[in-house]
């Protein structure tokens, strides 16, 4: 009924953590281009920004919650007039709504979070394993 507005707030919240990451590797990147001397190396051109990989999270929250979203309409729960939500007229329907949130809508977060985890482990080996292979071939 209403599962997908849990991965929407989750997604409200990681795109304002976004905003404020990219705004702080901004300043870094400002502040490390004014120095005098830079030296660029091969793994800071490997290494991906955090921010991006935030990103990544944000679209998987952003699409599936869109795409859940109009699933809902096509089955006439989600209705372009107050209260928007057929369930929550009814405070009958309105409580079955709220456990629906707290367990399926829980559930999907959760499991849309532990899959950017693993990319985000995945990728992270693999710019350490570009990084050692570029301190081999420096050698």
């Amino acid at each position: 009924m209403a599962c997908f507005l849990v991965p929407v707030t989750e997604a409200i919240a990681t795109t304002a953590i976004t905003k404020a990451m990219e705004g702080k590797e901004k300043k870094e990147a400002d502040s490390d281009s004014s120095a005098e001397v830079q030296e660029i190396t091969f793994s800071e051109e490997t290494r991906i920004p955090f921010s991006k990989k935030l990103k990544w999270l944000n679209n998987m929250l952003w699409g599936g919650s869109a795409l859940l979203c109009f699933e809902h309409i096509w089955h006439g729960e989600v209705v372009p007039f107050f209260p928007f939500l057929t369930a929550a007229s009814n405070p009958a329907d309105a409580a079955e709504m709220l456990h629906e949130m707290a367990t399926v809508g829980t559930s999907m977060a959760l499991l849309i979070t532990c899959v950017w985890a693993g990319m985000v482990l995945v990728s992270n080996s693999m710019e350490k394993s570009a990084i050692r292979a570029a301190k081999i071939s420096a050698k």
